[in-house]
């Protein structure tokens, strides 16, 4: 046998045999079989809302079941796959949507949306808070003051509940069918949470779809109404979320009043999104 032989040896990895079976070209000189079959699993279950079986993936790939095996397990293990409760299959976790929108991008949307922010908080004499989903829960990514001497005000950096507050449930609201199970599934009840009935969230939803934003009284402070609006991105889905900690003044000074604040915020949050209007309930209702 020619010592020179470029056959695999036991000790090689099949993959890296792939790569040396003939002479690299152009876009093939620096192949990964490996990460590649990765990429492939990633880009199927895209185009999939419903998820794949194991079987239905290797039909739809062509390829060997043991390897497509190995792949789909390291892929759950890192959270860019999910396997469903009765573990026979497989859909896209929110993993990818979260890096996507991880610093540069988030820091973009700040700072498009700190210019408007700052004219709805002179304004409406209120402040504001810009909320998106993160990892389970509500990440608050931008604030601005009132500019009076009196506002409610949430520190930027600091995560709050997806089910108890205006801000996540807007979110799920102005999320698609497969998007809202996963961002129920990686929620995790942070601490002093108010408690939550399934039925009145489902509803609470359905009629904030109805509406287009989200309005009622705070259930972490007294004397504060919260309202919440929609930005939507290319998709149609909330990228995001503006929400006004409405607090109404008691002595002589007379400001905007809450209609009129829920008015410019939703001038404001529409200002802000990719798209315009949000879509058509029917099409996401989970």
């Amino acid at each position: 046998m020619n010592p020179n032989s470029s056959s695999p040896t036991a000790d090689q990895n099949p993959d890296d045999a792939d790569a040396t079976a003939s002479a690299p070209s152009g876009d093939d000189r620096y192949r990964a079989p490996a990460l590649d079959k990765g990429l492939d699993i990633l880009e199927l279950l895209a185009r999939q809302p419903q998820g794949l079986t194991r079987a239905e993936i290797v039909k739809k790939m062509d390829r060997n079941a043991s390897e497509i095996y190995r792949m789909l397990e390291r892929l759950v293990a890192r959270q860019y796959v999910m396997r469903s409760l009765p573990g026979d299959r497989y859909s896209l976790s929110l993993k990818l949507f979260t890096l996507a929108h991880m610093h540069p991008p988030l820091n973009r949307l700040v700072s498009q949306a700190m210019p408007i922010m700052e004219a709805f908080a002179q304004k409406a004499e209120q402040a504001c808070h810009m909320g998106v989903y993160d990892q389970g829960n509500v990440l608050i990514a931008a604030q601005v003051n009132g500019p009076g001497t009196w506002s409610m005000t949430m520190r930027v950096g600091v995560h709050v509940g997806l089910l108890d507050t205006a801000s996540g449930r807007v979110l799920l609201a102005f999320a698609d069918a497969s998007q809202a199970r996963q961002m129920l599934a990686q929620r995790m009840a942070l601490e002093d949470e108010a408690p939550v009935d399934s039925d009145e969230l489902a509803a609470t939803l359905d009629a904030i779809r109805k509406q287009g934003y989200f309005e009622r009284d705070s259930l972490q402070s007294f004397g504060v109404a919260d309202i919440s609006c929609p930005i939507f991105g290319a998709d149609h889905s909330a990228l995001a979320v503006l929400t006004c900690p409405y607090v109404r003044r008691m002595d002589r000074h007379t400001g905007p009043d809450q209609k009129n604040v829920r008015t410019l915020l939703l001038q404001a949050a529409q200002a802000m999104s990719l798209t315009q209007g949000g879509f058509a309930p029917a099409s996401r209702t989970a």
